[in-house]
């Protein structure tokens, strides 16, 4: 009996000591999900940036957040990108506010031809410009961070010299890159990426208007064997995250992304033009892609068509109450400085 009560007592101690260092050991907290939508092709420039963004997060909260990514469209396209996030059919999206001209009217007026020599300068100009004046249109989001891609040029199938030679030319382009063509003499088609290469061979077009990464990320130095070097607009780049999981998180979650915000600008700007030379150092080495340069009386030739662009854009914005002269000349400020 003596025996069984000793056994008794001790079981109950061990109970006793094992539940108070059970309970004494902290629960491992979950990390807070997240899920980034972006809309192209994963090996691209915006989903490589969304990638080392997403690892910074993790590393600098110590696993505090788990972030998932949807690249491709696999979360939501290009166009349905900005509200989705609002609507929080996403956490974070990646969108190109060039999409919608009418829609980020100041950020998109980095995708002028304001002569933005890099995407490393561009990328810090948009987001200074962002910052300074806070558009309406991001009331509804908190932004992560901006960037763009480099200069846009002509990438065809036969050789771009001469204003004469692009003139009735079909080109692939997107967004304000049509008034562009149009003051050219070219035809600006509308088309994904993943569907030009298919239209380049059916002759649907003879060419596209993008930064030059393409020509490897997309194999288009297959197809288009020159290049015409016209340094003209860039495409603005947006992160936003839904307002209602910004609120969710933590401070020290929300500093780290804070802090993420010019650092990833920088970041992107700076890989977008590492990989533009790399693209275009292939492209030649591959398929002998030619690269046609213009003298600066050429350049200014070209250049001088597109200045009522510039004036346009800035009497639109002055009759929607935007200091569209001023945005124009701070862009300018803010490039020359970062190209400093």
């Amino acid at each position: 009996m003596l025996k069984r009560v000793s056994f008794l007592l001790a079981a109950v101690i061990f109970a006793t000591f094992a539940l108070t260092t059970f309970l004494s050991v902290p629960a491992v907290a979950e990390p807070i999900k997240l899920n980034y939508a972006n809309f192209p092709p994963a090996p691209t420039f915006p989903c490589v940036q969304m990638e080392r963004w997403k690892e910074e997060v993790e590393k600098r909260t110590s696993g505090k957040v788990a972030i998932k990514t949807f690249p491709g469209g696999t979360l939501l396209d290009a166009k349905a990108m900005m509200d989705g996030v609002i609507g929080g059919q996403a956490d974070i999206g990646c969108l190109c506010m060039a999409y919608q001209p009418g829609r980020f009217i100041v950020t998109n007026a980095t995708s002028l031809p304001l002569d933005l020599p890099n995407a490393k300068v561009a990328s810090l100009t948009l987001w200074d410009l962002y910052n300074q004046y806070k558009p309406d249109e991001f009331s509804q989001v908190k932004v992560l961070t901006m960037f763009a891609t480099a200069p846009s040029n002509l990438m065809t199938k036969k050789p771009v010299r001469t204003l004469a030679d692009i003139k009735g030319m079909d080109i692939r382009a997107s967004g304000g890159a049509g008034e562009i063509l149009k003051a050219w003499g070219a035809n600006m088609v509308g088309m994904p990426m993943s569907a030009t290469p298919e239209a380049l061979q059916k002759g649907v077009v003879q060419g596209l208007f993008s930064s030059l990464e393409v020509m490897k990320d997309f194999k288009y130095a297959e197809l288009c064997r020159f290049v015409t070097m016209t340094d003209t607009v860039i495409y603005p780049f947006a992160v936003v995250m839904n307002m209602d999981s910004w609120n969710r998180l933590p401070d020290d979650v929300k500093k780290v992304m804070d802090d993420l915000g010019a650092e990833q600008a920088l970041w992107t700007g700076e890989y977008m033009d590492a990989h533009v030379k790399e693209s275009m150092d292939w492209s030649k080495e591959t398929y002998n892609v030619e690269v046609i340069q213009f003298s600066d009386d050429e350049k200014a030739e070209w250049n001088k068509l597109l200045e009522p662009m510039v004036d346009k854009w800035i009497a639109d914005a002055t009759a929607k109450g935007l200091p569209g002269e001023k945005i124009i000349q701070d862009i300018k400020t803010i490039s020359k400085k970062h190209a400093e």
